[in-house]
């Protein structure tokens, strides 16, 4: 209220004022011997409203200067100073924990292994080797990205958690190990040499995506490597892993299955496109060109929208085009409430770096959900009828 009131005082309205204070003096005797000391008080007051309104007219200036006055967005008003912001990055260690495990992301490994043919010794293998590659991926981003400075604030890095930066590494470079000789007894048991080429290519992406000399996630092609790893790579060699491998001599590049690696590369890339929101800041700082330091947050939330209606709108297609068994399609299908939860997620806090945060793991419900679904749906086509699906990858 200070404000409207120091603007509406005038010379006119504080000699009005004055005199009318003189009158209620005049009816009202007690007051009579404080007269003067009334009128010093009128224009100390008025003096007051001046300098108060002119400090406060000057901060708030300062403050918003970058911010629509009349803006109906409310993430418009995150660049003003968070009074919660020491209490946002005031979690417990746990929870940063937690955090750096990154649990939930390794759905990415789950969902495209889980739609081939069930094979409880080679999928219990395959998984296993696929989460340990996984944790290499994301314990070697930590330290490179400690390396160039990108995650000098994270807290949840483990490079920062455990203070070692060396340990980190060993231990990824470890679990990459392992995990690729995972991967290669499968091969080599399966008599399917071709799909541990498939999965070197997809390691291969991983590894461009983010270690030097290459480091492809810092001129923004992390998403694109991301795509072709998780979805044509992967997918169609744990297709070749899971069926009846040995006696496949040529990769079979059938319509179900770029159906399902072109749906999960969607939306396995969409985890990490999302995941970049609330680094915008450090990631121009340390010049790590991601697709949204290009965009900005504004239009990356457009292509959100855009690559959620590009996955219904796919999925519809292919299930049209008897590619995808039309089950799948209906299971999917199921899955669009999360998928609009996501942009309108998005769209409202993709200027409040605290709240963002989330998106990936809304993305990763998508991701997770709809892979459910299409594993599900490829299941009970088994079932019902081979005709929609190629005897290949079922067998």
């Amino acid at each position: 209220m200070l404000m409207p009131m120091a603007m509406a005082v005038s010379n006119s309205s504080m000699v009005s004022g004055v005199k009318n204070l003189q009158s209620h003096m005049t009816r009202y005797p007690g007051v009579l011997h404080s007269s003067k000391q009334s009128l010093q008080f009128c224009f100390d007051a008025r003096i007051f409203f001046e300098k108060t309104y002119n400090r406060t007219h000057s901060e708030i200036n300062q403050r918003c200067r970058c911010l629509p006055l009349n803006s109906k967005d409310k993430s418009d008003y995150s660049a003003l100073p968070n009074p919660y912001e020491d209490e946002a990055e005031d979690v417990s260690r746990a929870t940063l924990i937690w955090r750096a495990i990154k649990l939930p992301i390794y759905s990415v490994a789950l969902v495209p292994l889980s739609t081939g043919t069930f094979s409880t010794r080679r999928y219990l293998l395959l998984l296993a080797s696929s989460v340990l590659i996984i944790t290499w991926l994301n314990l070697s981003n930590d330290v490179y990205d400690f390396d160039t400075g990108a995650d000098k604030n994270k807290k949840e890095s483990v490079v920062n958690l455990v203070g070692s930066r060396i340990g980190t590494l060993v231990a990824a470079y470890s679990l990459l190990i392992l995990g690729f000789i995972g991967l290669s007894w499968v091969s080599v048991e399966a008599g399917n040499m071709r799909a541990i080429l498939l999965l070197t290519c997809a390691v291969i992406c991983g590894y461009i995506y983010q270690c030097p000399p290459f480091r492809l996630s810092y001129q923004g092609l992390g998403e694109p490597l991301c795509f072709a790893a998780f979805g044509p790579f992967a997918t169609t060699a744990f297709y070749l892993l899971l069926g009846s491998a040995s006696e496949i001599h040529y990769i079979p590049l059938t319509g179900t299955i770029l159906s399902v690696s072109l749906l999960v590369g969607l939306t396995t890339t969409l985890i990490l496109f999302c995941s970049h929101f609330h680094q915008v800041e450090g990631d121009l700082a340390v010049g790590k060109m991601s697709p949204l330091v290009r965009l900005g947050t504004e239009r990356g939330s457009v292509v959100v929208k855009v690559a959620v209606l590009t996955l219904y709108s796919l999925l519809v297609a292919l299930g049209l085009s008897r590619d995808l068994p039309l089950i799948c399609s209906f299971l999917c299908a199921l899955t669009l409430p999360m998928g609009k939860l996501v942009v309108s997620y998005v769209e409202e806090n993709h200027k409040n770096k605290w709240k963002i945060f989330m998106a990936k793991y809304y993305c990763v419900r998508l991701h997770t959900l709809f892979g459910a679904a299409l594993v599900a749906g490829l299941v009970a086509a088994r079932m019902l009828t081979n005709r929609h699906v190629p005897k290949l990858v079922f067998q």
